[in-house]
C-alpha cells in the first residue's frame, strides 16, 4: 500500500520547507538507532521518516511526488518506471549506509552533517567511537542538551530565599531560590537536563527567575529601600512609627524637624546573603492631609515665615 509521506512527517501538504525540516529533525532525534538501541520498531520508523524527508525535503523531488511522477520510495511512476533517471533511485536503505539527505545537507565528503539536527559531534558511539557512514571522523562524548525554564516568584521569596518545586518532563524537582535573587537571574541545576546520547554528561536545567514587584519594597543590591509617608506633625515634632521590613515590622523614631527626602538606615534589615547582610533604607515623604483642617491652617498661619530656599 502506498504511504503518504506528509502523514509520516506529521505535516500538511501545504507545509513550508522550514516546517518540514523541523518535523523531520524532531522525528530523527526521537527514532535514531543510536538513541534506541536494539529497537527494530524505532529503526524501521527512522528509515521511514528518512525516506519521507529525502523526497519532501528536496524541492524537485517533492514537486514530482506531488505530481505523482514518483512514488513514496522515489521510484518513477507510469511511463518511464523501471528505466531509471539521471538522478537514479532515491530509495534510502539505512542498513547499507545509504544517504537520504541530498547534496544541500552534505559535507564536503558527501556525508550528511548530523550536527545540524543533533548538535555538533553528537554521534560518537558508532562502532566504538567512530561515526560510520557519517564521515568516519572520531567523535568525542558531548554534553546533553540543557532545559530552559522560566519561574515566577514573589518579591519576599526572592529577597529572603525559598524552596520551590517545579515539574519538568513529569518529574518534580526542588529548586532552591537563594536570598537576594534578582529579577531575570538564571539558576543552573547541573546534570538535570537531557541525557547525552553518546556517553557524555547530562545537560543542565537553566531556570530564569522572574521576580514580582512589591507594593512598597525595592531591592538595590543587598539593601531594601522603602518610602515612608509621614504627616506634617510627625515631621515637625518627631515621633515613633511602625514600619515594615522583609523580616517583620519594627518601630522607628522619626527625628523632630525632618524633611522629605531625608533617609533613615535600619542596620541588618536588608537581604542576608552568604557574605554580608544589607540594610533597609527609609526615605521620608511628608504628606499633607487630604481633608481641610482649620486648626492646622490656623496654627501654621500663626508661624512667622521662614526662608528655606537659597535660590
Amino acid at each position: 500500500m502506498s504511504k503518504n509521506l506528509y502523514h509520516i512527517l506529521g505535516v500538511s501538504k501545504t507545509a513550508g520547507e522550514a516546517e518540514i525540516k523541523s518535523a523531520y529533525r524532531k522525528l530523527a532525534r526521537k527514532y535514531h538507532p543510536d538513541v534506541n538501541k536494539d529497537n527494530k520498531e524505532a529503526a524501521d520508523k527512522f528509515k521511514e521518516v528518512s525516506c519521507a524527508y529525502d523526497i519532501l525535503g528536496n524541492k524537485e523531488k517533492r514537486q514530482k511526488y506531488d505530481n505523482n511522477e514518483i512514488d513514496d520510495e522515489g521510484k518513477p511512476t507510469g511511463f518511464g518506471a523501471g528505466f531509471g533517471s539521471g538522478g537514479g533511485n532515491s530509495y534510502y536503505n539505512y542498513s547499507t549506509g545509504g544517504n537520504p539527505f541530498g547534496g544541500a545537507y552534505q559535507d564536503g565528503g558527501g556525508n550528511f552533517d548530523f550536527s545540524s539536527i543533533f548538535g555538533e559531534d553528537i554521534f560518537s558511539r558508532f562502532a566504538g567511537g567512530r561515526a560510520q557512514g557519517f564521515g568516519g571522523a572520531s567523535r568525542r562524548p558531548r554534553k546533553g542538551e540543557d532545559i530552559n525554564y522560566a519561574m515566577r516568584v514573589d518579591f519576599l521569596s526572592a529577597a529572603q530565599g525559598a524552596d520551590k518545586t517545579v515539574n519538568l518532563n513529569g518529574k518534580n524537582i526542588n529548586v532552591k531560590i537563594p536570598a537576594g535573587t534578582a529579577d531575570g537571574q538564571t539558576l543552573r541545576l547541573k546534570g538535570l537536563g537531557h541525557p547525552s546520547i553518546n556517553g557524555g554528561p547530562n545537560g543542565d536545567v537553566l531556570i530564569t527567575v522572574n521576580v514580582d514587584k512589591h507594593p512598597y519594597f525595592e531591592a538595590q543590591g543587598q539593601d531594601i529601600h522603602l518610602d515612608l509617608p509621614i504627616s506634617i506633625k510627625e515631621a515637625v515634632l518627631g515621633g515613633k512609627v511602625t514600619v515594615p521590613t522583609i523580616s517583620g515590622k519594627v518601630n522607628v523614631n522619626i527625628p523632630p524637624y525632618s524633611s522629605s527626602g531625608e533617609k533613615l538606615r535600619l542596620k541588618g534589615k536588608g537581604i542576608k546573603a552568604k557574605n554580608a547582610t544589607g540594610d533597609e533604607i527609609i526615605t521620608l515623604k511628608i504628606v499633607s492631609p487630604k481633608n481641610k483642617n482649620a486648626e492646622l491652617e490656623k496654627a501654621l498661619g500663626s508661624i512667622a515665615d521662614e526662608t528655606i530656599r537659597n535660590f
